[in-house]
């Protein structure tokens, strides 16, 4: 295998510092950085945006959610940027920034909740798809009949194969999708406009008493605002791929403001479209519904063709993603060294094979547990809320000490503010989240100790440090709490 890290700058950090391996492939420009970016997050979440943010809040809820999220994750992307251009040896973040922060059990720990975070999230966006095709296909139902599933796995593979010719290749072709699934976005937003009634968006603006109160509602509009900002760390998981160092940063702040803007836009234009309890009761992909409403059926078709669009892109990126976090930790022994395997084209196939056979699986458990698109999307942010987390405290701790920033440097104490300020958000998710979905995403990081286990045997290393064992401890626990409710039918998916 091949040096992926040919365009670093600077030399490794001691026990920090990826040791990654790379391949021939051509590096990665600003342009195909930034689709990476829109591409990760504009998926499925934008066009069942509508509902999901009307199921439990009113238009004054979700403008103050709106508002909290866009300060909260642009925080974050402020923090991605800083991280990029403080520690230009660390690659594939995530991971990177935990391992460096608080070691190679946490490091670990980040990448693997990442990872699974991003195969569910593909899981939710294959049901999506045929439940959007279940439209005008009633055999597909809401995307978790066993047509869908067939039809959902025929998709998963063909897409696998494109993947395996190469990463460059993959990341152009994601390119290309992102420009045509802003497109219907942009039309629906023009559309939604002309149609737009004041007095509908003013109907019941604080919310009906259903409803709860405002912070009640604006809590449940926390996790899908986070879903659909998932991504917004993209250019900087394929670091080691890029051309220019300094494109990180960039690329991840112009997909959040493109992002932002277009997601604003569709949720609260809905709201003027739409009543808050109407649009609630609406299936998904709502904003179809919404165009029905405006201007007939054809433009539910509309956005039914791009959501499919949107979705095919999505997954591809999201895949690439999922492979590059088990791909990069492997690299540095933190993960089983079958793991960093690449093939003829720069690909990590292994890692790549190790993803989509577990999105088949769990593609067929949706058949048993009839998982909707909601509960798989809440199930993935929480998972990666953690890894969020552990970005903005290392950020804050770098900026603290003063690493990688020049004596005279004034911008540390604008630093701390950022990282501060991501940690308290990312605090604040994880409230909001509530303890379902964090003792659901606690029997799913568990698994995880039996590959970091594998990996250190496979080096011949000391297993855990007393940190490390009391942080498993409290990660088994939580799981066998978790699984004790699942059994006795007090949780469920």
């Amino acid at each position: 295998m091949k040096n992926l890290a040919d365009s670093l700058s600077g030399p490794p950090v001691s026990g920090a510092a990826t040791q990654t391996k790379a391949s021939t492939a051509k590096p990665l420009r600003l342009g195909l950085l930034t689709a990476l970016v829109i591409g990760s997050m504009i998926g499925s979440g934008v066009f069942s945006l509508p509902q999901n943010m009307a199921s439990g809040a009113g238009a004054a809820a979700v403008l103050i959610g709106w508002l909290i999220t866009g300060v909260g994750m642009l925080m974050l992307a402020f923090v991605y940027q800083t991280l990029t251009t403080r520690k230009p040896d660390l690659d594939n973040g995530i991971y990177a920034y935990a391992r460096a922060s608080a070691g190679e059990f946490v490091g670990f720990n980040s990448a693997w909740g990442y990872w699974v975070s991003a195969w569910i999230g593909n899981v939710g966006y294959l049901v999506i798809v045929f439940g959007t095709l279940g439209y005008f296909f009633p055999v597909f139902g809401d995307g978790n009949t066993r047509a869908a599933v067939l039809g959902a796995s025929i998709v998963l593979w063909i897409m696998h194969a494109v993947i395996l010719r190469g990463v460059r290749s993959a990341a152009v072709l994601n390119a290309i999708t992102t420009v045509a699934k802003v497109i219907p976005l942009l039309l629906f937003i023009l559309l939604a406009l002309a149609a737009f009634r004041s007095h509908i968006f003013t109907q019941d603006f604080w919310g009906s008493p259903k409803l709860g109160s405002v912070f009640t509602q604006v809590k449940s509009t926390m996790l899908i605002t986070v879903w659909v900002f998932i991504g917004i760390e993209g250019a900087n998981v394929f670091s080691a791929r890029a051309q220019r160092r300094q494109d990180i940063g960039r690329a991840t702040l112009l997909g959040f403001t493109v992002v932002l803007l277009l997601l604003m836009a569709v949720s609260l234009l809905s709201l003027g479209i739409v009543s808050q309890g109407d649009l609630a009761a609406m299936k998904n992909p709502s904003m179809a519904g919404v165009l029905d409403k405006a201007v007939g059926t054809w433009g539910a078709v509309l956005i039914s063709i791009g959501l499919l669009v949107s979705v095919g892109g999505a997954l591809l990126a999201w895949t690439l993603l999922a492979a590059e976090t088990l791909f990069t930790p492997a690299s540095g022994g933190v993960m089983p060294a079958f793991l960093a395997r690449e093939n003829s084209h720069g690909v990590p196939a292994n890692a790549l094979w190790v993803t989509n056979g577990l999105v088949q699986l769990f593609l067929i458990i949706t058949l048993v547990s009839n998982a909707t698109y909601q509960a798989l999307i809440s199930l993935a942010t929480s998972m990666i809320l953690v890894p969020y987390l552990f970005s903005a405290v290392y950020a804050t701790r770098i900026a603290i000490r003063g690493e990688g920033y020049a004596v005279t440097d004034t911008v540390r104490g604008r630093d701390m503010l950022i990282g501060a300020t991501a940690s308290v958000y990312c605090c604040w998710l994880l409230y909001a989240a509530g303890p379902k979905y964090l003792l659901l995403s606690a029997l799913l990081y568990a698994p995880g100790v039996l590959l970091y286990g594998w990996a250190k045997h496979e080096r011949g290393a000391r297993l855990f440090k007393p940190f490390e064992a009391v942080t498993l401890a409290a990660l088994i626990g939580l799981a066998a709490i978790a699984a004790w409710l699942l059994s006795s039918g007090a949780l469920g998916l």
